[in-house]
């Protein structure tokens, strides 16, 4: 039986998943900051995470997953002063179409959802015990910050010399701290900014303080696997490594997984650069029965770790490869299902990939070859298998028919042109047969012609 090795960002190289309780597998991730609709860059994050917590499960272990919500954050306020509404009601209403996003693509909602505001008291407790050790101090201004120099070994996890290092992304240099690179734990309340009291004064949390301290009120520490694309690298989990482990809880993480950028015209996608889709746009131009399973299909077809180039052509055509092992089962429905055996080889090879660090492209693979043998042989048992194999991902579970029928045909009633394209082929009238079959592929309608007379027919 082969085991599941990670790689590790930490230390650069593949390790064997070995949880901190046997049998059980805490995982947690960084989710969205609730001011405005994910990208499809920040989608590909979520379903990868998606993919591991599903393959953890298929895997045997008892799973946590963790998503946090980030629902307080300066751009949070910032976005909800320029609509003229509370930030709270911005953070419902971005939290609850992000939810719904997710449901499209087909994720499982994560085991627990901590949001930041309802572990304001953690935070405090946290930061009152970095004071204790050192490590936090009261600036000028009333803000507290994390004294990055006082921590032998920051940089530790993106490699980072403190010498070389200049402030990252969301590290503002500020007068008050006594170092460039020191990072804010609690922001001193501003006029007009929500605020929460405390032994500091009225305040609110930094960035980096929510998500350690809601993964060690959730899972406990060391969580076994903690994740996020690749840009949280540093500052965001370097610094909350050095709150964690500053405070006590060493190691933080036994395991860190990364994902890398998804790109649009070979550039990061980003909401700072302009080049981005929401993930609700681009779902939006798509069949609603379709487009949420082919949108998956195309972010995950691509190893988590490389980065993969987002354009309407490659989603297309994850669409029309996810049509074509739908199509097989269609064309040989599948037997009963009972539970995988994995002693076969396109079940062997297939959890072998899974295992190897969650290698889609040769899993993918080896389901592109299985589908080939469904179609050869046209075995139930084997069409069972793919349904199987693919369900323990995501994919592959709604029924063929309706799925390759889509939703979207134009108010055409299809049926009803296919039994009069039948009736003229009857009536040897071939011209109104063949009018009949390109009204319908203008409508984006596929028509396939069956032994016995018979017409299937699926969207493009």
């Amino acid at each position: 039986m082969s085991i599941l090795h990670i790689h590790n960002t930490l230390t650069r190289r593949k390790e064997p998943f070995v949880p901190r309780v046997p049998g059980k597998a805490g995982l947690y991730v960084c989710g969205p900051t609730v001011y405005d609709y994910i990208h499809i860059g920040n989608a590909r994050t979520f379903t990868t995470f998606d993919m591991v917590s599903r393959w953890l499960r298929v895997s045997g272990y008892d799973v946590t997953y963790v998503r946090n919500v980030t629902d307080i954050d300066d751009k949070i306020i910032e976005r909800a002063n320029e609509r003229g509404i509370p930030f709270a009601e911005l953070a419902e209403s971005m939290a609850r179409a992000f939810s719904e996003d997710c449901a499209r693509l087909k994720l499982l909602p994560p085991d627990r959802e901590p949001r930041a505001t309802k572990y304001v008291d953690a935070m405090l407790g946290l930061i009152a015990t970095l004071e204790k050790k050192g490590l936090a101090y009261k600036a000028p201004n009333n803000d507290v910050y994390f004294s990055v120099r006082d921590l032998p070994g920051y940089g530790k996890l993106s490699r980072r010399n403190l010498d070389d290092l200049r402030a990252g992304e969301r590290v503002a240099v500020e007068a008050a701290k006594k170092d460039p690179l020191d990072f804010a734990l609690w922001k001193a309340a501003k006029p007009g900014e929500p605020s929460w009291p405390s032994n500091y004064g009225a305040g609110r949390p930094g960035w980096h303080i929510e998500c350690s301290a809601m993964a060690d009120a959730v899972l406990g520490t060391p969580v076994d696997l903690h994740g996020g694309a690749v840009d949280l690298q540093f500052p965001h989990h370097e610094n909350e490594i050095a709150q964690s482990e500053g405070a006590g809880h060493t190691p933080f993480v036994t395991c860190w997984m990364h994902g890398a950028f998804l790109n649009m015209d070979s550039e990061k996608m980003s909401k700072s650069l302009g080049n981005f889709h929401t993930l609700r746009d681009v779902l939006g131009k798509l069949d609603s029965v379709q487009g949420g399973e082919a949108t998956r299909f195309f972010l995950l077809r691509g190893h988590y770790r490389s980065e993969i180039n987002f354009s309407w052509d490659t989603l297309e055509d994850a669409g029309n490869t996810l049509r074509g092992f739908y199509t097989a089962l269609r064309e040989v429905k599948p037997g009963p299902r009972g539970p995988i055996d994995w002693n076969n080889d396109y079940a062997r090879r297939f959890r072998e990939a899974m295992n190897d660090d969650f290698d889609t492209p040769v899993a993918f693979a080896v389901l592109h070859d299985l589908r080939g043998e469904v179609n050869r042989t046209k075995s139930p048992e084997l069409a069972a298998l793919l349904k199987a194999l693919g369900g323990t991902i995501g994919f592959f579970q709604a029924d063929p028919e309706a799925f390759l029928q889509g939703a979207q045909t134009g108010g055409l009633d299809v049926q009803a042109r296919i039994d009069q394209r039948i009736a003229a082929k009857k009536a040897k009238d071939f011209a109104l047969a063949d009018s009949i079959r390109k009204e319908l592929e203008s409508a984006g309608i596929v028509l396939e012609d069956k032994p016995g007379g018979l017409t299937e027919w699926r969207r493009k």
